[in-house]
């Protein structure tokens, strides 16, 4: 799939309301601070203009080169300054330091298992100034055990048409959700098919504050619905905020 026709589709999936829900979330968390702010897992670059434009001094990272690329098209359209650095989060040695980090859109629960999480904790923690503020957020386990098996959407526009479908994961509480979108090629007057599999997992609560607390966070504090509400039995996602 092109650089092109991926952000034609990223952005027909995509609920833009959810980045001044992000954005919202991290300025409850720096009320009349701009702090250097590193976004892990930035993709296309949307939430890490978002966040720039709010007032942070952002440094988008990811482990994808075309990713990159679309987040740089993004920025030098929107007029917006974004350093971009390609790497994995697994191993954030020489990127500097950061005042906050964030990894939203349940990016986190992408990693294959419980240690590659850990490692992203630590690495987190060590690139935070103190007192530096870590945001993010996962799936919960009601989401990828009892939502999502079974869960299917389909839209279409003029240009693009997407099937999405979801199942019950080989692991405990993960999942698998099979995307098929057609896409129209002005080239050959024709929609082109493409298809992605997408694997996600995550853990029981008190095992991602035991991994935080190991990694070293003094203060964690998990909430629901953008930080606006207590956790649930049905809350689909949670918020982190871990203070090194």
């Amino acid at each position: 799939m092109s650089y092109q026709v991926f952000a034609q589709v990223y952005d027909a999936i995509m609920d833009e309301t959810l980045y001044d829900r992000w954005g919202e979330f991290v300025d409850s968390q720096f009320q009349n601070k701009s702090p250097k702010l590193l976004e892990l897992a930035c993709g296309t670059g949307a939430l890490a203009v978002a966040l720039s434009k709010r007032g942070y001094d952002v440094t988008g990272l990811d482990l994808s080169e075309n990713m990159l690329s679309l987040a740089y098209e993004r920025a030098r359209k929107e007029e917006v300054a974004l350093p971009l650095i390609e790497a994995d989060m697994m191993d954030l040695s020489e990127i500097g330091q950061f005042e906050a980090v964030t990894c939203f859109s349940d990016s986190l629960c992408y990693m294959p298992d419980e240690e590659a999480v850990y490692k992203v904790f630590q690495q987190v923690y060590n690139v935070l100034t103190d007192g530096g503020k870590f945001l993010f957020d996962v799936h919960s386990i009601y989401q990828t055990d009892t939502v999502f098996p079974g869960y299917m959407f389909n839209d279409q526009s003029e240009d693009i048409s997407f099937l999405w479908t979801s199942y019950a994961g080989e692991k405990e509480h993960s999942v698998e959700h099979d995307l098929t979108f057609f896409v129209y090629d002005e080239e050959s007057d024709n929609y082109m098919r493409y298809d992605e599999t997408h694997n996600e997992r995550t853990y029981p609560l008190e095992q991602y504050k035991n991994m935080l607390s190991k990694a070293g966070f003094s203060s964690i504090e998990v909430s629901a619905d953008f930080g606006d509400a207590e956790i649930t039995n049905e809350s689909p996602r949670w918020f982190f905020v871990c203070t090194k």
